[in-house]
């Protein structure tokens, strides 16, 4: 059964010359491990995956499952806004191992919200028994899945048993946790929001800073589901500047430059994403610093 709480780590996927570095990626994963990540989260928008050939994205989340060796779980993005594909690709994915998959709302074809509950449901009743965890993220895909849809969709199908939550809104956030039942996790897909999402109930984060801050996030998960809130308000503080630079520009450029400070892969995205902006690479720096991390 998939442990959804806590650090889980939408990881980059490294590039060197266009091409992956499968080198840097083990590193990155390895990284992820020693800081404590309960979770491994590979070619989701942060893995930029929606650049990757089919067989690169079968190839990064080989490599994850074969560095992870169950150390922590791993679950990969899927989904495309082709429902055929997306079922057609959950199904491969399944069979390499994995500990869930994290699945998107589709993007730009703008499903009512009958169309997301089939669309779901044809992609969770695919892979039977891998759990599944949806993904809205509205500010890419242009659709909101509304909490009606979600719990529809977790009665229709056992084997959904989560959501990241990256609408920004809390009221959102505590309907979800109100109307669900208590082995749904949610967890936010907003690294500002993380503790605020979890005083409301959600259980911990799918995270972009933990890229480069896997020790803090995770400590700021744990302290506050050990009730430790002072501590984790504290963590929160110390890392919330950091985040709020970490999104200066479209995810994942500015991360992935942070990564590059740190050495662990190069700061390379793929097109149409470039390099981030040279006025912005102090305010990186400097933030880093503070944090302790750099």
């Amino acid at each position: 059964m998939l442990n959804l709480q806590g650090c889980f780590t939408a990881i980059v996927t490294p590039f060197r010359d266009g091409k992956v570095d499968v080198k840097s990626l083990r590193g990155i994963i390895r990284r992820q491990l020693k800081g404590g990540a309960a979770g491994i989260v590979p070619c989701g928008s942060t893995g930029e995956a929606a650049t990757l050939s089919a067989g690169e994205y079968l190839e990064v989340i080989k490599i994850s499952v074969d560095e992870a060796g169950g150390r922590a779980a791993v679950m990969p993005g899927v989904g495309t806004n082709s429902t055929r594909s997306s079922v057609e690709m959950a199904g491969k994915v399944a069979a390499l191992g994995v500990d869930g998959l994290l699945a998107v709302v589709p993007y730009y074809n703008k499903p009512t919200q009958a169309g997301l509950a089939a669309h779901f449901t044809a992609v969770a009743r695919a892979c039977p028994r891998t759990p599944v965890v949806l993904y809205n993220i509205p500010g890419r895909t242009g659709v909101n899945m509304l909490p009606a849809t979600v719990l529809k969709l977790r009665k229709l199908c056992a084997n959904i048993v989560g959501i990241k939550e990256a609408s920004g809104n809390l009221d959102q956030v505590s309907e979800i946790v109100n109307i669900t039942d208590r082995l749904f996790s949610v967890m936010s897909g907003d690294d500002s929001l993380t503790l605020p999402m979890m005083a409301v109930g959600a259980r911990g984060v799918i995270s972009v800073a933990s890229n480069i801050a896997p020790e803090l996030v995770s400590k700021m998960c744990g302290a506050f589901r050990k009730g430790r809130t002072a501590g984790s308000a504290e963590l929160h503080r110390k890392l919330f500047p950091l985040v709020k630079a970490l999104f200066v520009e479209t995810n994942p450029i500015p991360v992935k430059y942070a990564a590059s400070l740190l050495g662990l892969c190069s700061c390379e995205p793929r097109l149409p994403l470039t390099p981030l902006s040279q006025g912005y690479r102090a305010l990186i720096k400097r933030e880093m610093g503070k944090a302790g991390i750099l």
